[in-house]
């Protein structure tokens, strides 16, 4: 029991849009690596009553078999639900600043764009690692 709660505590769930086409590329052991930034929206209800719309842009980069997946079936404005982890990492920049830097490592992932899913002759879109 504790085993799987602490995989609910540490994954994600972001339902969204590709901000732009993917970037795809093959690191010296011949792993495959796809990275995109996805914008989420949440919606509420501002002091005059009004709809508000507030766009959050997260960026996300998928491995091995996924980020094949994500060669075929993705390009700038797809509709994905995906899984994932946050993984935060630091550098020191040209100037030596400490840097942080956030991303969402996907670990599943459903395309909901329908011009992908016909394109690679799957009628529910739904692709995982």
């Amino acid at each position: 029991k504790s085993k799987i709660m602490g995989n609910i505590r540490t994954q994600d769930r972001l339902i969204g849009n590709l901000g732009r086409d993917p970037e795809f590329r093959e690191i010296s052991t011949g792993r495959k690596m796809a990275r995109f930034s996805l914008a989420t929206n949440e919606y509420y209800v501002g002091a005059q009553g009004e709809k508000m719309a507030e766009t959050q842009w997260h960026q996300v980069v998928a491995w091995g078999k996924l980020a094949e997946i994500c060669e075929r079936l993705l390009h700038k404005g797809s509709e994905v639900v995906l899984d994932g982890r946050l993984n935060t990492r630091s550098y020191n920049d040209k100037e030596g600043a400490r840097r942080t830097y956030t991303e969402v490592v996907a670990l599943e992932m459903a395309v909901m764009d329908r011009r992908s899913s016909e394109s690679e002759g799957e009628s529910d879109g739904n692709e995982t690692n």
